[in-house]
């Protein structure tokens, strides 16, 4: 059953007569294994990591922008329109399909555009095949009886999607009428087909170079060039679709029609299983927003007879399109990305790959670009969220045999925390907290890092992972109770927590604040910065404060940093309070956790809303605003921050995994429909 357009986002034709508003809307599909295919609403490749193909290589990283654009001309009654809109070096835009543009929308996360042309309307709607570096590109006459003449020029390149610069000279081989082969330097031959039509190969060496303004912006290099392997050629009229396929597999299927039947049934089947079908647009909305960012990764296991075996593993993007899969990130987007929809085989997978990798009672910080390369092991959190997400496993599935295969690696996680592991992370006996920090490093979820200088180090004791660090015990200690706790180490684990709570509660609560400290313990002594990390003391499962001191440190956050789009960073009135998040690297870093407004904090910000209220319908108003984000950034999905400044424009990545997850996860929690 196909996506109800009625659910889907959309901009009319009033809105994309706004041709500054398209170039800042983005478009994103992606394939299940780390590629994705991306774009502005206006066409020009605004970003180094825009195109109608990146390739994940060696999934999911290994990213490759393989088809960097596409010229499209359409004639129809003897005129020849373009349908494309490039910026080129000089910073011109050029070709007019910007301003054909009547109607965008999602059929679910497929973006679908119409384009007007001499009293017809034109559709084309970009898709990927699930588990495939495959592209498909679909033009369709939606309203008219008149026939349309298509021309269509894959724009080549071959490049990191991180980095920018010349394409190479392509070797092109006509296989077919429709199809060619392409090769490329350093990359698989690109594919690029359609089941009709004609193909006629580019004469001599055609370059075109562009310029990516949302680079400019961001203080990075923006030139680079693309080149047309040659043009496409053939006719669509009403009930007569054509559709190019850009593929970096060997043999991919020809067949548009029956692969875009597919990839709805596919969106409607993760309605079913996450039992939306008849949900509001919202949360239907937030449901296929989540699949983006669960990806396969192969994990390689020993095995005593064959040397090593490969798993089906899972991971999570952590955020589209620059980053990969981080341990924090992953854990705290699990609950939202595969509970809250119903897939929970694909939370079991996660979890079993995670407990892979763990080290001396760490889990990865993140994953590199290149497969072969180790993970880092940086951060604080990653594993007492590991925790967390195990528990919120058990609660949605009752599944007791995964916990106990598990429970080996979170005795470790907690044995190493305790005695002390990697990164001056361990166990202060002084009081029972939990202390981290090393020089050079930020292993906190605040991890803005430049260079030598990191921005906000956060040593010593920071206030959320001490809210971790109890409810790891806790969790723990209760689990080993329930199955009998024969070596004593349930108990010694809650033990432990009650005196890190009571400590706890002792150090960092502020009366004369109202607040709770952020640091206790740094190199510099407290820090009484106000920040948003407090409110976990409040809203994870065990509350390391109630009552009245529970409610004031919500008041202080929702009052000083709460905006429609989530939490401030840092509070206006903190000394180091950065207004605007914009500019060059060394800028952006400096206020990446100095002001700038996360939309993931959003979840813990409702729940403990809720909690110290006790009404949820206040939880499911601080997350009822993000439905009107759906429709800017990027579509129908959440931005990773905010400007804190109106009018907050989005920033950062236009899809993140943990801003989604969070918000879908507490909407459900609460009892949104």
């Amino acid at each position: 059953m196909p996506i109800d357009p009625r659910d889907a986002v959309s901009l009319d034709r009033a809105a994309c007569r706004d041709v500054a508003a398209l170039l800042e809307r983005e478009w994103l599909v992606t394939n299940g294994i780390g590629g994705y295919a991306m774009g502005t609403l206006a066409g020009p490749p605004t970003r180094r990591y825009h195109g109608p193909l990146i390739a994940a290589l060696q999934p999911p990283v290994g990213r490759t922008v393989l088809v960097g654009g596409l010229l499209e001309r359409a004639t129809i009654a003897g005129r020849r329109l373009t349908l494309h809109t490039l910026e080129a070096g000089d910073g011109r835009l050029v070709g007019g399909g910007r301003r054909r543009i009547a109607s965008v929308r999602l059929d679910g996360m497929l973006p679908v555009v119409e384009f007007e042309l001499a009293g017809i309307r034109l559709e084309r709607r970009l898709w990927m095949t699930h588990g495939e570096n495959t592209t498909f590109v679909r033009y369709a006459v939606v309203s008219g009886d008149a026939e349309v003449a298509l021309e269509i020029e894959p724009l080549i390149t071959a490049r990191d999607h991180h980095a920018l610069g010349a394409a190479p000279r392509p070797i092109v081989h006509a296989v077919g009428p429709a199809r060619a082969r392409v090769r490329l330097p350093g990359a698989p031959d690109l594919v690029a087909g359609a089941s009709r039509g004609t193909f006629a190969a580019a004469r001599g060496d055609r370059e075109i170079a562009l310029r990516h303004r949302e680079e400019t912006a961001r203080g990075e290099d923006d030139r680079s060039t693309v080149r047309s392997i040659g043009v496409f050629r053939a006719v669509v009229g009403p009930d007569r679709p054509w559709t190019l396929v850009l593929s970096a597999e060997p043999d991919p299927d020809l067949d548009g029609e029956a692969a875009l039947a597919r990839a709805l049934a596919r969106q409607a089947g993760l309605l079913a299983r996450a039992g939306a079908g008849s949900a509001s647009a919202f949360l239907r909305q937030l449901v296929l927003a989540a699949d983006q960012f669960v990806v396969h990764r192969a994990i390689a296991r020993p095995d005593a007879t064959a040397g090593a075996t490969v798993d089906e593993g899972r991971t999570v993007i952590a955020g589209y399109p620059w980053f990969n899969d981080w341990g924090r990130d992953t854990m705290i987007a699990l609950p939202g990305l595969t509970l809250a929809t119903g897939r929970h085989e694909q939370a079991t997978a996660i979890l079993r790959s995670f407990a892979g990798f763990e080290r001396d009672g760490l889990l990865p910080n993140d994953f590199p670009d290149r497969a072969t390369d180790a993970p880092a092991y940086h951060t604080a959190d990653a594993a007492l969220w590991y925790v967390l997400a195990i528990r919120a496993y058990v609660g949605a599935t009752g599944d007791a045999g995964l916990l106990d295969e598990l429970l080996p690696t979170l005795r470790i996680i907690l044995e190493r925390h305790i005695s002390g592991t990697r990164f001056g992370i361990g166990v202060d006996p002084a009081d029972g907290l939990l202390r981290a920090g090393a020089e050079g490093y930020a292993l906190t979820w605040m991890d803005a890092r430049l260079d030598d200088w990191v921005v906000t180090p956060r040593r010593g004791k920071p206030v959320e992972i001490q809210a971790l660090w109890v409810n790891a015990l806790r969790i723990v200690g209760g689990w080993l109770r329930e199955r009998g706790d024969a070596d004593g180490a349930g108990t010694h684990y809650l033990r432990l927590g009650e005196r890190a709570a009571a400590s706890f509660r002792d150090r960092f609560w502020r009366p004369e604040l109202g607040h709770l400290a952020d640091v206790v313990d740094g190199p510099a002594g407290d820090d009484l910065s106000l920040r948003p990390n407090q409110l976990l003391a409040v809203s994870l499962p065990h509350p390391l404060v109630d009552g009245a001191v529970a409610r004031a440190v919500v008041e202080a956050c929702g009052s000083a940093l709460a905006t429609p789009v989530g939490l401030r960073s840092l509070a206006p009135s903190e000394p180091a309070y950065r207004p605007r998040f914009q500019g060059d690297r060394r800028f952006r870093d400096a206020g990446y956790h100095q002001g700038a407004v996360w939309s993931w904090l959003s979840g813990a910000y409702a729940e403990a809303l809720a909690r110290v209220t006790g009404d949820p319908a206040a939880g499911l108003a601080v997350l009822a605003p993000f439905e009107a984000h759906l429709r800017e950034g990027g579509l129908g999905s959440i931005s990773e921050i905010f400007e804190p400044e109106p009018p907050r424009a989005p920033r950062g990545c236009p899809a993140q995994a943990w801003s989604v997850a969070e918000v879908l996860r507490a909407w459900r929690a609460l009892g949104g429909g």
